[in-house]
């Protein structure tokens, strides 16, 4: 008697084990979006190392690129920059060691992005650069 019980006990809680769902994890959260600019990445492939992550630079290596005249000034000066590249200029009064490489193999778009990029963040509220003023001086 008491083996078939032990076996109708057994059968019915098989039974129900059956017949009940698979227990479903609840659906993952989409990660919240992290939309990045254009110039944002061409920033973060191309300037963070030496520039860093705020802007600030490198002490007698590498300029800062925030509040500085150089960034916020006249924007052929900084375009050039870019296109020729920079060495042995003294940046708001002091000296850097490391030579700015003429980072000319960007399209005009990406130079204008990077370069809106860095005079409206860090600090700096300044004017946007637009792919035409890049080509205009890369032809010179």
């Amino acid at each position: 008697m008491k083996l078939s019980f032990l076996l109708l006990c057994l059968s019915a809680s098989v039974a129900f084990a059956q017949s009940k769902k698979p227990a479903t994890k609840p659906a993952p959260k989409p990660a919240a979006a992290t939309t990045k600019l254009p110039g944002q990445l061409i920033y973060e492939q191309n300037c963070l190392t030496c520039h860093q992550a705020n802007g600030s630079g490198v002490p007698n290596l590498n300029p800062p690129l925030r509040g500085t005249d150089w960034v916020l000034g006249d924007k052929t000066r900084l375009i050039n920059v870019v296109l020729k590249g920079l060495q042995g200029q003294e940046v708001e009064g002091d000296t850097y060691d490391n030579a700015m490489p003429a980072h000319d193999f960007l399209t005009d778009a990406q130079i204008a992005d990077v370069l809106t990029y860095v005079r409206s963040n860090f600090g700096n509220k300044a004017s946007e650069i637009t792919a035409e003023e890049v080509k205009a001086l890369r032809g010179k």
